[in-house]
Parts: C-alpha cells; sequence; structure tokens
C-alpha cells in the first residue's frame, strides 16, 4: 500500500489547564492531531507512535483507519501537564511528567510513503542517524519542536538551541517551526529572515505559524496565508494540524494552494478542541466562506 507519508511520535497523555483554572485531560501529541488533519483532507496516512503496553487505549483517540495505525511497545510512554496563562493559549508552563521511549529506523515499519514525517514532543524522541537514514529513502518533515524543546530532571520543560542543526537540516526537506522556536535558531525576531537563515542551513522549504498568519519560504518567494479562527477553544494542535494538511497536499499541490489548504483547515479545527475530524468538504465552505 502507498502512504502519502508515514507521521511518526508519540501519543501523550496531556492535563490541559486554561487561564481560568479549568482542567481537561485528553490524549493529544503532534502525531494524533497531524495524522487526523492529514486524514481528515483524503490523504492515506500512517501514523506510527510508540506506547508502554498498559497505555494503549490511547490508540482509541486516532482517527485514522485502525489498519494505518501503527504502535510500537515501549518501556515508558510520554505524558505531560499543560498550564495555560491567557485566553489566546500562547503563553503556557509545561511539565513533562513521563518521556517516552526514542524512535529508532530499525523498529519503524517498512512502508512506502511519499514522506516521513517526524511529529515529535521532546528532544531525544529522535537522533540525527534516524534523519539521516529516512533521508536517504523518502523525504523528512521535521517539526522542530522535538530539537529545542528538552527536560528537566524535575520534568520542567525548557527551550534551547539544536546543537545539530547545521549537520542535520540538509536532510530535511520540509522544516516547521513557531515564531518563538525560529527566534531561539536563528537569533531573528523577524520571521522572513528568520525562514532565510533556516533556509540557508540547508532546509529546503520553511513553514514558520504565528497566531496571525502562516508563512513559508522556498529559498526564492515568502507567502503567507491569515489565520481566520472565530474562536480559539482548540487552539492546542494549531501547528500540527497545520504542517501534516500543508505537507500531504503539497505532494500534488503548488505552495499556494497547499498553504491555502492547511490555513484553512488550521482555522476551522482551531474553533473545536480536539484533533480535527471534519472533512475536505468542511475546508473547502471554509474557504468559499472566509478567504474568497
Amino acid at each position: 500500500m502507498k502512504y502519502t507519508s508515514m507521521i511518526i511520535g508519540h501519543a501523550t497523555m496531556d492535563s490541559n489547564t486554561d487561564h481560568l483554572g479549568n482542567t481537561v485531560n485528553i490524549v493529544g501529541g503532534a502525531v494524533v492531531f497531524s495524522s487526523a488533519s492529514a486524514h481528515a483532507l483524503g490523504h492515506n496516512v500512517a501514523a506510527v507512535t510508540k506506547l508502554a503496553e498498559k497505555d494503549r487505549e490511547r490508540l482509541e483517540s486516532f482517527t485514522v483507519p485502525e489498519e494505518n495505525l501503527f504502535c510500537l511497545t515501549g518501556e515508558k510512554s510520554c505524558d505531560m501537564v499543560n498550564v495555560y496563562h491567557t485566553p489566546d493559549k500562547e503563553r503556557r508552563t509545561s511539565t513533562c511528567l513521563s518521556v517516552g521511549d526514542p524512535f529508532n529506523a530499525a523498529e519503524l515499519p517498512v512502508l512506502d510513503c511519499g514522506i516521513y514525517h517526524l511529529a515529535g514532543l521532546v528532544y531525544g524522541d529522535f537522533d540525527a542517524e534516524l534523519i539521516r537514514t529516512l533521508a536517504k529513502k523518502a523525504p523528512v518533515a521535521l517539526d522542530v519542536q522535538a530539537m529545542l524543546r528538552h527536560v528537566a530532571d524535575n520534568g520542567a520543560m525548557y527551550f534551547e538551541d539544536w546543537a545539530e542543526k547545521k549537520e542535520c537540516l540538509p536532510y530535511i526537506t520540509y522544516l516547521k517551526t513557531d515564531a518563538a522556536e525560529a527566534e531561539i535558531m536563528t537569533g531573528c525576531t523577524d520571521r522572513r529572515e528568520a525562514a532565510k537563515h533556516l533556509y540557508s542551513w540547508g532546509a529546503r522549504e520553511i513553514l514558520i505559524t504565528h497566531n496571525t498568519e502562516v508563512l513559508v519560504y522556498d529559498g526564492k518567494d515568502f507567502y503567507t496565508c491569515p489565520i481566520k479562527a472565530r474562536n480559539l477553544s482548540g487552539r492546542t494542535g494549531r501547528g500540527d494540524t497545520t504542517f501534516a494538511a500543508y505537507i500531504n497536499e503539497r505532494l500534488t499541490k503548488s505552495i499556494p494552494e497547499a498553504l491555502l489548504t492547511a490555513t484553512a483547515t488550521v482555522s476551522l479545527k482551531m474553533e473545536t478542541p480536539g484533533p480535527f475530524k471534519g472533512t475536505r468538504a468542511d475546508v473547502e465552505n471554509y474557504i468559499e466562506e472566509f478567504y474568497n
């Protein structure tokens, strides 16, 4: 079977507390949100996660068909606590109660896929050797969060620059960051300047998310599309939803076409908590109403 992408990452148990003190426990993680948006748009994606045997019930939170879901067994699963400090959920404090076991190339299922999408959560989920190995087989898409977000001994999470960025970025076809992550890697507060730096270090297509828009740079031109969500109740998973929608669309579409679909998808998704469960028709109707 041919898959448009193989999305690899940990499914976490997240405890999310908003700025008013309301707490919701939900299965999350980039692999859950990413596979949901790509699947909703009609792409045949494979989702690969790793869980302790006791946590396999988390698989029920995926929206992809059961036959497209591959679960590796590890000693530990990933568990996180997120406390949001503002209504827009742009500021949060995160604690990792348990770090999931790393992924390695030898344990991944052997599948025919168009893109390897590394949808990790913290530093250590993937190493440089995994990136180099997968890049020999198909284009690699990386959410750089998993290279910048570290876990201290007490579980506190903090960001620091990716020491191996200049070694690894030449193996990355699609690179996703948010505005803050781009600044950490480049020192640039201007998103366009940051994108230029990341491109100069080897990544071939840069996607940077922001609470107002999504930006793409391919080394020649900049492309932007505004986020038009009517509320932010589903803010969690914004970047994951965007990136997966974008790269799967890019297999057959131009940058502007893929960017519009991805931004409309995440705008609609942000209006409802949890992974995106709409359809391509819903996204097309959203584009017709808010973007045309």
